[in-house]
């Protein structure tokens, strides 16, 4: 069983960057793939990007969001991390991380077994 948590969130303005930090513990790190989602208000939750356990050497983005969003792992500090670049009100949501032991980049919520608890992110005009 492996715990996760998100930090890094709060209340930015539009056009800055942020990096949402998962910080995980109760089992071998590198063997997760790991994944970030996130639930817009009044909306379901939506992927949006993951990456494979290991060296991390695989990853995979929601469409619209590539270029501004950047996923990586650091299996020493056992956390991964999602880079949000040229961040827009449309952004804000509550970003969720998620583990899963297994081998390529999950993108749906049923292939993780492991999630945090989420937080808050608030992007201003």
């Amino acid at each position: 069983q492996v715990q996760l948590v998100e930090s890094g969130g709060g209340l930015v303005q539009a056009g800055d960057s942020l990096r949402l930090s998962c910080a995980a513990s109760g089992h071998t790190f590198s063997d997760y793939a790991m994944g970030w989602f996130r639930q817009l208000p009044g909306k379901e939750r939506e992927f949006v990007a993951a990456i494979s356990g290991g060296d991390g050497s695989n990853t995979f983005y929601r469409d619209p969001e590539k270029g501004r969003f950047t996923i990586s792992r650091d299996n020493a500090k056992t956390s991964a991390y999602l880079q949000i670049d040229s961040l827009k009100p449309a952004d804000t949501a509550v970003y969720y991380c998620a583990a899963v032991v297994r081998n390529g980049v999950p993108i749906k919520e049923y292939e993780y077994d492991y999630w945090g608890q989420g937080i808050q992110v608030t992007v201003s005009s």
